[in-house]
């Protein structure tokens, strides 16, 4: 299986649905999965007709649990691919539940190998169910586990490794992470297996108490674009999603922003010259 070049798009939202029936260049929108539980859009099915391809990103099925991802979760998943006709799926690699409580939080997986065995079951279960590629993510987090035996980027490329998922680079998380854990975002991209890169999430954030929050919620700081260069110098014209999920500005911020997204993608690819 294989992912299609689809460009650079945005996160679709009600607030942004103006805008994406307007763009006439629009190749790909990502939903966000649980929300479409109740029924899909009439607009998202507008978008399909013209071609524009749909993606599902997950919230809640957590392919870090201690436990298999819940059966009906999986099922639900795969028809929601099936309806849009969608080309992969993509999930946050992180756990949300254990013991029957759910954290309310994306959480960061401990980087044993131990969690590395049951997160590579938990993909592959995943994958049974899907017809198409499944993407994985990089999550942004405030913390790490005691005991970690191996980096973030090191344990993505094995589960990469060890299931044939595809990649969803976040660059904005990744920001989050070198900023508030003191981590070197190039070396993260250097041992990536990128050649697996299904597509790159761009967002805003901003500084709060010292800390980086990666919110979905403000401008995209100039330092994420800096690593969208940066990941592109290393594999050219991947494509790319920017997400809003809150405080929407006017249309023309938006289409701004994709533009300064086309920009650095185009000088990151002159780097790779």
């Amino acid at each position: 299986m294989s992912i299609p070049k689809l460009g650079v798009g945005f996160g679709w939202r009600p607030e942004l649905a103006a805008l994406a029936a307007r763009l006439e260049g629009l190749r790909f929108v990502e939903v966000v999965a649980e929300n479409m539980d109740h029924g899909i859009p009439k607009a998202i099915d507008a978008l399909r007709a013209r071609g524009v391809a749909v993606v599902p990103h997950g919230v809640s099925l957590a392919v870090g649990n201690a436990e298999l991802p819940l059966t009906v979760s999986v099922e639900r998943l795969a028809k929601l691919q099936a309806r849009l006709g969608s080309p992969f799926v993509s999930e946050h690699l992180c756990f949300v539940r254990g013991g029957g409580l759910e954290s309310g939080h994306l959480l960061p997986v401990p980087r044993t190998r131990e969690s590395l065995e049951i997160v590579v079951e938990n993909v592959k279960a995943v994958q049974s169910a899907l017809p198409v590629p499944f993407v994985i993510e990089n999550i942004a987090a405030f913390f790490e586990w005691p005991g970690n035996e191996m980096d973030e980027a090191t344990f993505l490329a094995r589960v990469v490794e060890r299931t044939d998922a595809w990649l969803l680079v976040d660059v904005a998380n990744l920001h989050a992470n070198a900023r508030n854990l003191g981590w070197d975002p190039i070396a993260f991209l250097d041992r990536l297996p990128l050649e697996r890169l299904a597509y790159v999430h761009v967002a805003g954030g901003e500084e709060r108490q010292g800390f980086y929050h990666d919110t979905h919620a403000h401008a995209v700081v100039p330092s994420v674009l800096e690593l969208l260069g940066e990941l592109a110098a290393r594999m050219p014209s991947p494509n790319v999603l920017l997400e809003r999920d809150d405080n929407f500005p006017g249309e023309a911020v938006i289409e701004a922003e994709l533009e300064t997204i086309r920009s650095t993608l185009s000088m990151g690819g002159l780097l790779h010259v």
